[in-house]
């Protein structure tokens, strides 16, 4: 059964119970803003928010949900089995809303694409050099040949149809450094650098993320979101706690963190499409493929300011 009243001296939020049977009730709280999305089947035994009862987490369930005052703070399945959780996310995306998802390596802060206020707000959050370029989340090879000139598919005289090579490990753990496309908001390419040997390149990291939560928000977006990775404050270390982050960067101005879970800190692997061939400039989780080309060291160091804020 489903039970919904307004609490008493807390007008703008709402208190749910979901419950199968009297031995088991689960409240929920959200504010009244925030549309809440019920699936017309399914049995309420599985719609219980999964809490973990440990002081920090439980912070995040107390009402506190509102723009003024806090963020919204949404547990998931890492398996998406209750993607319906995450339509408020969805929503205040569309409205220019800037917080933070789960991929298949880390957790990232991101913004919807369309959303000039957005992106600054993105990267006075992290702290990003306007110089710095941005990657993109993609739910599909549609959105990447839309925003970037897409891979090389080659030309029929020895070059390989990258293409063909790419698409079977996508969605996958890699970031692919691409050409953007005239699609693509100015704010979210680099212009160039002091290097002249990029100074006429706009590029931008492409992600397609094999992770059921951010493939759900994707596939409800109509545009890819803008993002960026997540690091402990004057520390080269990720930071793979949801709580921790929230913690860390709610302060900072977020608007929401959906928890799918701590994770396992390993980063995409950065691959350069940009040269002949395919060059690798992060090594990270996805393997490096025998069309991949990797930097030495000493070529690397040349080639750090390339990688995007990727994830």
């Amino acid at each position: 059964m489903l039970f919904g009243q307004t609490l008493c001296g807390h007008d703008s939020l709402i208190l749910l119970s979901f419950c199968h049977s009297s031995a088991m009730a689960t409240d929920i709280f959200l504010p009244t803003h925030f549309p809440l999305y019920l699936p017309k089947t399914r049995k309420f035994s599985v719609l219980s928010m999964a809490v973990k009862r440990s002081p920090k987490r439980l912070k995040y369930t107390s009402p506190r949900f509102t723009k003024e005052d806090g963020l919204l703070y949404i547990e998931a399945d890492s398996s998406g089995s209750d993607s319906w959780k995450l339509e408020p996310v969805v929503n205040i995306l569309n409205e220019g809303a800037v917080g933070v998802i789960p991929t298949d390596t880390l957790y990232s802060i991101v913004c919807d694409l369309r959303s000039h206020s957005a992106i600054e707000r993105l990267r006075r959050i992290k702290r990003i050099e306007p110089s710095k370029p941005l990657s993109i989340l993609c739910h599909s090879l549609q959105d990447i040949d839309k925003y970037t000139i897409g891979f090389p598919r080659g030309d029929g005289q020895g070059h390989t149809n990258i293409f063909k090579a790419v698409k079977p490990y996508l969605p996958g753990p890699y970031t692919f450094i691409l050409i953007a496309s005239k699609e693509l908001p100015k704010q979210c390419i680099r212009y160039g650098s002091t290097s002249a040997k990029y100074a006429s390149r706009k590029n931008v990291g492409v992600r397609m993320p094999d992770d059921a939560i951010c493939q759900a928000i994707l596939e409800k977006m109509n545009a890819p979101l803008i993002c960026t990775s997540i690091k402990f404050r004057n520390e080269d270390e990720w930071m793979v706690d949801p709580v921790m982050i929230a913690d860390t960067y709610g302060p900072e101005g977020l608007d929401f963190v959906v928890d799918g879970g701590v994770r396992v800190a390993e980063p995409s692997t950065v691959v350069d499409m940009t040269k002949v061939p395919p060059t690798v400039i992060r090594q990270g989780k996805g393997p490096i493929l025998p069309w991949m080309e990797l930097l030495d060291n000493q070529e690397s160091e040349g080639e750090e300011d390339l990688i995007p804020s990727a994830i």
